[in-house]
């Protein structure tokens, strides 16, 4: 049995997390634990508080006890904010307080982009786009390519979390472009778990979505990997062989 540690801002889609565990049908077992989200507003200073060192550090000992080998801060607009570096500094004192390897839904994203031999996406977000913005930036300094961006302005995660699968899918097409490998969806409090495939088949390409993602680092982490083609293209990659000769 192998346990993984989310720390996961306030409520909204954390029952994405039960559905992917058992879409994973393996020994995972996923282990949430719900952080103080502060103000509930996607707004630049409000991310930058919800993503505090002092926030994130009150959840990690309740993920100790339950046995979580690795910790990823759930939440992409409360990492990326802080910029490329600071992301990385966010992570640092996240495993430090931790005691355990570290990560968020941001560097997920990245990873899940090179994972899939993509080089350029098209970001469909639900935040303002000022916020969907840092996202860009954000990924241009992982050296991916973004030719399309979309934010939808919405607020807050409460109201995202009330989105279903049409709002998903317009969302999606919406922010879709040809010249894209991929579509990244961005926000973990968006319900997509049970979207993904069908989202892939719509748009004809991979569908990078921030609940999917996170889980997917976490096994990362933990050096695992798990085939759940229900989870999307990100979920059917084989380990490389490396050919001796």
């Amino acid at each position: 049995m192998t346990a993984l540690g989310f720390l996961y801002p306030g409520h909204s889609a954390e029952d994405d997390y039960p559905r992917i565990e058992q879409l994973l049908g393996s020994d995972i077992r996923l282990a949430l634990v719900h952080t103080d989200i502060g103000e509930d507003a996607h707004r630049v200073d409000a991310l930058l508080e919800m993503g505090s060192a002092n926030r994130l550090a009150d959840g990690v000992e309740e993920l100790r006890l339950e046995g979580a080998e690795t910790v990823v801060w759930s939440c992409t607009s409360g990492s990326f904010v802080f910029g490329w570096d600071g992301a990385h500094e966010q992570v640092r004192r996240l495993a430090l307080a931790a005691g355990m390897p570290a990560s968020s839904t941001s560097f997920a994203f990245a990873h899940a982009v090179r994972e899939l031999g993509v080089r350029q996406v098209a970001i469909a977000a639900t935040y303002p786009e000022d916020v969907a913005a840092h996202f860009t930036d954000f990924l241009k300094a992982a050296g991916i390519e973004v030719v399309a961006m979309r934010g939808s302005g919405i607020i807050t995660a409460a109201e995202v979390g009330t989105w279903g699968y049409d709002e998903v899918l317009a969302l999606a097409r919406a922010g879709d472009h040809p010249d894209a490998g991929a579509v990244l969806l961005p926000d973990t409090a968006l319900h997509t778990a049970a979207y993904v495939r069908d989202l892939e088949t719509e748009l004809g390409k991979p569908v990078l979505t921030a609940n999917q993602v996170t889980v997917w680092e976490a096994l990362r982490l933990a050096d695992r990997r798990v085939n759940a083609p229900a989870l999307g293209a990100l979920f059917t990659r084989e380990p490389l062989v490396q050919a001796e000769g």
